[in-house]
């Protein structure tokens, strides 16, 4: 049986017509190429090439067999081409979704680096609220949903992306804005502007006040976590939020104020058990875990910066 190597090296000949043309169309040694168009006749049993004045010519009993070469030849082309396709995703699109949060910031960043890897995908972005998850990945609307809590399903498996931390944003060209952290007593005295803790994303926000028994009342209430800080950008309020709505600066006129006390709380990527990712989805997945959790460590440093400033403050302090 001949290999698709020695198919490639007997249609090369074919073509060129001289065992040096053939070496350079496949870029190897010609000798290389003599031996093994030998060996090849010898295992077959019959000549197909006869040589004259240096040129090989397709003995007559050979042109079927050279037409069958051919025709597997543009097989295999056909074959590389569309490997080439999925690889650069040509003619695929990859649908996902995510919470608002998770949207602001993080999500552009893992899509510009799943078009960088698959340059002619295509992709379709929805933003969700966390109880419309179920029905978009069981109506196959799309393949993974960005989310910030988990629930129970047998269909619906959730993946960690990162741990985030709670903080308060306060306007930029407020009082409150020369703090570089406030206590959860402190912040439940202002006028607070934040999602309805009933909803799951709003229940994580205002957990920070239950723990310490705290009551606290919300002057405005809106769906978005990026709705929260334009509001507060306006003057009309302060808000607890999620790290990742706010990382590299996401909301404009706002001061990130870091919350005495320890918050925490966990970010997945959920699909479905029963369908293969596929690798594009595998691919975003990935990647958006990768920037949730660089963002993090950028916090972690922003705030260890912020320690030893107060620090420094303290210590001048003392010495006057």
């Amino acid at each position: 049986m001949l290999t698709l190597r020695q198919i490639e090296i007997i249609r090369a000949i074919m073509v060129t017509g001289t065992i040096a043309g053939a070496a350079k169309l496949l870029n190897v040694s010609a000798p290389g190429i003599s031996r093994l168009m030998k060996y090849t006749e010898d295992s077959l049993g019959v000549p197909l090439f006869n040589r004259r004045h240096g040129r090989y010519v397709p003995t007559p009993e050979a042109r079927h067999v050279f037409d069958l070469i051919d025709n597997i030849h543009r097989r295999v082309d056909d074959l590389q081409t569309a490997i080439d396709r999925l690889g650069s995703g040509e003619g695929r699109e990859l649908s996902v979704a995510s919470v608002p949060s998770i949207a602001n910031v993080m999500l552009p960043r893992a899509v510009e680096r799943v078009q960088q890897r698959f340059p002619d995908i295509s992709m379709e972005i929805d933003i969700l609220r966390i109880e419309q998850a179920i029905d978009y990945l069981l109506l196959g609307r799309g393949e993974v949903v960005a989310i910030s809590s988990r629930f129970d399903h047998s269909i619906i498996d959730f993946a960690p992306l990162a741990t985030g931390r709670l903080v308060c944003i306060v306007p930029s060209d407020s009082e409150l804005a020369a703090l570089d952290e406030i206590s959860p007593a402190d912040i439940a005295r202002h006028t607070l502007i934040g999602i309805d803790p009933s909803d799951p994303y709003g229940r994580v926000m205002t957990e920070v006040f239950r723990r310490e028994n705290l009551s606290f009342k919300m002057a405005v209430k809106t769906r978005f976590g990026t709705t929260m800080g334009s509001l507060v950008a306006a003057g009309l309020g302060i808000a607890i939020i999620d790290e990742f709505t706010v990382a590299y600066g996401g909301i404009q006129g706002v001061k990130v104020l870091e919350i005495k006390q320890k918050t925490k709380f966990n970010t997945y990527a959920a699909y479905r058990n029963d369908t293969p990712l596929s690798v594009y989805a595998k691919a975003y997945i990935e990647f958006l875990r990768d920037e949730m959790k660089m963002a993090d460590r950028t916090g972690h440093i922003e705030r260890h910066r912020q320690t030893v400033n107060r620090a420094h403050k303290l210590e001048g302090s003392a010495g006057d």
